[in-house]
């Protein structure tokens, strides 16, 4: 996912990413702890999207009370 794609995204929309992003994590979690999983890279793709998401979100949040503060 490209942070261009996110960077235009409301506040809602990348929460509800985020949490479909962790579910799928989860499931995956779920298939490496009963000893099958059939595609291990999705890992560090899922938590890279999940960070790029927190960052995206972070800076969005820090913007706002940048302009509440003026």
């Amino acid at each position: 996912m490209k942070t261009t794609e996110l960077r235009n995204l409301s506040k809602e929309e990348l929460l509800q990413k985020e949490k479909n992003l962790k579910e799928e994590l989860f499931k995956l979690n779920m298939q490496r702890y009963g000893g099958r999983v059939e595609k291990p890279h999705l890992f560090s793709l899922l938590k890279r999207d999940i960070a790029r998401i927190q960052t995206i979100l972070n800076e969005k949040t820090r913007i706002n009370t940048d302009k509440n503060t003026d």
